[in-house]
């Protein structure tokens, strides 16, 4: 009988391990990311500067185009004209041309009657015989008048210095002062051949001063770039050069939103909970407490983040009081490792998102302190290695 109830006690334990269900949630949320250099928020005022060879506009193009029509309308009388005393020329030459013709021709086919028959039979079948070529009598064309075609704008860059400096913010910062000042110089694109392919290459100066002392002078794009796998002959190169003005602006916007600017990021991360009624209510409370706060942040709203790190931190409160419970020998343990294995990884997976490395590589040394009582598959060692790599990337 003892026997019997032994058994059944231990079948139970061994139940009661297995049924730790661990379910895991994608968590989708928005965080603002810190700059490299923090400038206080009463200080984050911007000016911008740029210098270019860019200076038109759409109405610059219009208007050029109309009065470039109005001079080809005003002097199409005199390209008639020109016309017409050109093919005066020409059939002046004409007849010239065709006198001496004939006189070649006469002079060739006295030579060839030089020749016997029998020769003059086998020249002519090797259309070597004399032949009188005429020159083809000039047609007179003349001009079309004039017509307005409206411009294509995509064969101009319409663009000026106060355009391209408004295309360049930092954000969280107004450009109403100074205290941050950013000169931007641009030069015009250069093109090159190379192998039967286009390159180019389009310096730009970006010089940083925080309150008058200058912080950074640096030139990106100095080296060419591929363009194109035709010659530059055969490209379009006002649409490349504006092509790349673009791509040139983006960067000087996310070259200084990384040093400066306060950007809002979206991330992904897997939280993982033990589905267990009971005994593991308050990991489940843990679990909402810290998926739903996540959602709720705001990065430009500092209210709202404020209450919802302090619910987050209710949630990780109880991964850590759980923590304290763990008993790691005892796998027939309500927490045992497997429920610290996963509280372990959510610690480190949440910490890495919040961009707290030094409190994730914490988790991370007591997960390993413990690791020979934890039993990791594949896909955990995998991911173990990747949240690794990411505490200890530069």
């Amino acid at each position: 009988m003892k026997t019997k109830i032994f058994c059944l006690i231990t079948f139970l334990s061994i139940q009661a391990v297995f049924s730790q269900k661990i379910d895991s949630e994608l968590v989708e949320f928005q965080l603002l990311k810190q700059p490299k250099n923090l400038i206080e928020e009463n200080a984050r005022k911007l000016k911008v500067t740029v210098t270019s060879p860019y200076n038109i506009t759409t109405e610059d193009v219009i208007n050029n185009s109309k009065l470039d029509f109005q001079k080809d309308l005003k002097n199409y009388d005199n390209l008639v004209i020109e016309s017409q005393n050109e093919f005066q020329q020409k059939t002046k030459d004409h007849d010239l041309d065709v006198k001496k013709a004939k006189e070649q021709y006469e002079l060739e086919n006295t030579e060839f009657k030089k020749y016997s028959l029998l020769e003059r039979l086998a020249m002519t079948d090797q259309k070597k015989n004399p032949v009188l070529v005429v020159p083809s009598k000039p047609v007179y064309y003349k001009p079309l008048p004039p017509v307005y075609v409206k411009p294509d704008l995509n064969n101009y860059i319409i663009v000026n210095n106060e355009v391209l400096a408004s295309k360049i913010n930092i954000n969280g910062f107004t450009k109403d002062g100074n205290f941050l000042d950013v000169l931007v110089d641009i030069q015009k694109m250069n093109f090159q051949d190379n192998a039967g392919q286009s390159f180019a290459s389009q310096p730009a100066k970006i010089t940083v001063k925080v309150n008058g002392v200058e912080k950074s002078n640096t030139v990106f794009f100095k080296e060419p770039e591929f363009i194109s796998s035709t010659p530059t002959n055969n490209i379009n190169k006002p649409y490349e050069e504006k092509i790349h003005l673009d791509k040139v602006v983006n960067f000087i916007n996310k070259y200084l939103n990384d040093n400066y600017g306060f950007q809002s990021v979206t991330k992904k991360i897997f939280i993982s909970t033990v589905k267990n009624k009971g005994k593991y209510d308050d990991l489940e409370k843990s679990h909402l407490y810290v998926t739903t706060n996540l959602k709720k942040l705001q990065p430009e709203i500092s209210e709202m983040n404020e209450m919802a790190y302090l619910g987050i931190k209710k949630g990780t409160d109880i991964w850590q009081q759980t923590l304290d419970k763990i008993e790691y020998k005892n796998p027939k343990s309500d927490f045992n490792s497997k429920i610290a294995k996963y509280i372990y990884f959510n610690f480190m997976r949440l910490n890495l998102a919040l961009d707290k490395k030094k409190e994730a590589e914490k988790y991370l040394n007591q997960l390993q302190e413990n690791l020979i009582y934890m039993d990791l598959n594949y896909d955990e060692k995998t991911e173990l290695k990747q949240l690794e790599n990411e505490m200890y990337k530069k």
